[in-house]
C-alpha cells in the first residue's frame, strides 16, 4: 500500500453547485499550510455531468482536483465485477454503489482506502458562526449553541485550520490525544433521544452533555467530526415547527433561522451516537463498514452501531464547519418527513436486532417486517402534525402564508396515503423489505471487494480523472502555467 495521506472528498449529486465548495475549501487548506488531494465524488446522471462538468473546470484553486463520475464510476464497478468472475454477485456490487447517499460515500471509502479520509458535503463551508459574546460551558457540557435570526447581531464567521484538528486525533490512541479533549462514554443531546437522535420536539437552544465512563488505553479513535452550525442536525419536523412558529415565514423551505455555537470543546467518547457524516473523517487505512446503500437518510447509523465497539473511539474534533442547507435537487419538505419516519422505524428495528459487530460490518436480525402497530405510530404523529398545520392556516392573516400552509397540508396527506392505515402499512412494509434486504446484501459482499482494492491501490489508482481547472500558484492571485 502507499505511503498514508489524507484525502479530502466531497461526496455530491448536484454537480451544478459543487464548484463553489471546492474553491472554500482549497482556500482553507492553502491558507493553513495543508496541500491535500481533493476528490470530488459526482452521483450525477451522464446527461448532468455534461451540463455541468465545466462549471468544475472553471475553478481556480491551489491544490489538484479529482473526479469521480458517471464513467469512472462504471469503469470501477466493471473492475470489480471482472475481478469477482462471478455473474451471480454483479447485482450486490451494483447494489452497494448504487445512486444514492449511502452508495456514492461507499465510493469514497474504497477509494480512500489505506488512507485518512475527510468528508464534506457540497453544501458544508469551512468555517462557522460563533456567538461573540460566548458563555462558560458547565463541567458537563461540551457544546451549547441556539437559534438566531438571520437579522439578528450577535454572531461571527469563523474559520478553523480542519485538517490539523481531524490529524490531531485520527488513528490515534487515548494516550495521544491532544490534552485539551475531554474523555468520556458518550455525548447527550439535551433535545434529541439518544439512540435514534429523533428530536423530543422543537427547542430554540441546546446542549451536548459528556457521560463519564472507561475507555481503554488502546482504543483508537476510527470516526471524527467537527461540530456544525448554520442548519444544525435536526429532524425535518423542526424545520415544519419553525415553519408553524414564525408568522413572517411565507414557504415551509425557507430557512428563516440559523443555528449558533455559544461555545464548544473537543471530546472522544467510547460510543457516538451523534455521528454525523456530512462533516465526518476517518482512520480508512485498514478498511471500515460500508454505509447503508439507501435513499434514505441515514446512510450512517452503520457507523453509530459499529462504534459501541470497546476498541474504537469517535471524536468531536476542536473546529466547526458552517451548513449552507441547499434546496437545488433536495426533496419537498413532505417526502423529507415521510424518509425520516422511515428511517427512524429502521433505526429502532436495526439496533434491536444487533447481534455482532467486526471489522468490516455488523449482522442483524431484522428481515424488514413492519407491523400494525408501527405504522399507527407513524400515522398518529403525522396526523397531529397535519392537524396543527391546518390550525396554524385558519389563524393566520397573511393570506399567501394561509394558502402556503393549506398547500403543504395537502401534501403532507397525500405523501401518507391519506392516513388510510392499511394503505399506508402495504406500502411502508414493501419500501422497508426492498431496503434492508439491500443491506444485508452490501454487508454480505463488502469484505470481498476492500480485499480487491486493497492490493490493487497499490499498483495504481483507481478510475478518476484530474480536473484541468485553473491552477493558482498561491491564494494571492498569481497564477500557475498550466
Amino acid at each position: 500500500m502507499k505511503p498514508k495521506e489524507t484525502v479530502f472528498v466531497i461526496p455530491t449529486y448536484r454537480l451544478r453547485d459543487v464548484a463553489e465548495t471546492v474553491e472554500k475549501y482549497d482556500d482553507n487548506f492553502w491558507t493553513n499550510g495543508h496541500a491535500p488531494k481533493i476528490i470530488v465524488f459526482d452521483d450525477s446522471s451522464l446527461a448532468n455531468h455534461e451540463k455541468y462538468y465545466p462549471l468544475l473546470e472553471g475553478t481556480k484553486t491551489v491544490n489538484e482536483i479529482f473526479y469521480v463520475g458517471p464513467r469512472e464510476k462504471e469503469e470501477f464497478i466493471n473492475f470489480l465485477n471482472e475481478r469477482l468472475r462471478d455473474r451471480k454477485l454483479e447485482s450486490l456490487v451494483r447494489n452497494l454503489f448504487r445512486p444514492s447517499y449511502g452508495g456514492n460515500r461507499n465510493f469514497t471509502l474504497m477509494y480512500t482506502l489505506g488512507h485518512l479520509m475527510i468528508s464534506s458535503d457540497d453544501d458544508m463551508r469551512p468555517d462557522a458562526l460563533i456567538e461573540t459574546s460566548p458563555e462558560s460551558l458547565a463541567t458537563e457540557e461540551i457544546c451549547r449553541g441556539k437559534l438566531f435570526k438571520p437579522q439578528e447581531n450577535g454572531y461571527v464567521h469563523r474559520s478553523f485550520d480542519l485538517l490539523t484538528a481531524f490529524e490531531d486525533v485520527l488513528g490515534k490512541r487515548v494516550s495521544q490525544v491532544p490534552e485539551n479533549y475531554e474523555i468520556g462514554e458518550f455525548v447527550v443531546d439535551t433535545t434529541m433521544e439518544l439512540e435514534t437522535n429523533t428530536t423530543k420536539g422543537y427547542f430554540r437552544e441546546n446542549s451536548l452533555l459528556l457521560k463519564e465512563g472507561e475507555i481503554s488505553e488502546d482504543a483508537v479513535v476510527k470516526i471524527a467530526q467537527t461540530f456544525r452550525t448554520g442548519t444544525n442536525d435536526i429532524d425535518t419536523l423542526d424545520f415544519v415547527h419553525m415553519y408553524l412558529n414564525n408568522e413572517e415565514q411565507l414557504c415551509p423551505d425557507d430557512l428563516n433561522e440559523l443555528y449558533v455555537l455559544i461555545n464548544f470543546r473537543p471530546v472522544v467518547t467510547n460510543k457516538n451516537w451523534r455521528m454525523d457524516c456530512g462533516v465526518a473523517g476517518y482512520d480508512n487505512r485498514l478498511g471500515l463498514p460500508p454505509f447503508f446503500p439507501t435513499r434514505l437518510r441515514f446512510e450512517d447509523y452503520i457507523y453509530r452501531l459499529w462504534i459501541q465497539q470497546d476498541n474504537i473511539l469517535a471524536a468531536h474534533v476542536d473546529a466547526v464547519q458552517n451548513h449552507v442547507r441547499n434546496n437545488y435537487m433536495r426533496n419537498p419538505l413532505v417526502s423529507e418527513i415521510f424518509n425520516e419516519e422511515i428511517s427512524n422505524l429502521l433505526k429502532r428495528k436495526i439496533k434491536d436486532s444487533l447481534y455482532q459487530i467486526d471489522d468490516l460490518g455488523i449482522k442483524f436480525d431484522y428481515y424488514g417486517e413492519v407491523t400494525l402497530q408501527d405504522s399507527e405510530e407513524i400515522l398518529d404523529r403525522i396526523a397531529a402534525i397535519h392537524t396543527k398545520i391546518l390550525m396554524t392556516a385558519k389563524a393566520t392573516q397573511n393570506e399567501e402564508r394561509r394558502r402556503s400552509l393549506q398547500r403543504f397540508a395537502d401534501s403532507l396527506f397525500r405523501v401518507f396515503y391519506g392516513f388510510e392505515p392499511d394503505f399506508f402499512q402495504q406500502n411502508v412494509s414493501r419500501i422497508v423489505d426492498d431496503v434492508v434486504s439491500q443491506f444485508h446484501a452490501a454487508l454480505e459482499i463488502r469484505p470481498t471487494l476492500v480485499e480487491i482494492c486493497y492490493f490493487q491501490k497499490d499498483r495504481q489508482d483507481l478510475p478518476q480523472t484530474r480536473v484541468k481547472n485553473h491552477k493558482l500558484k498561491s491564494r494571492n492571485g498569481y497564477k500557475a502555467v498550466v
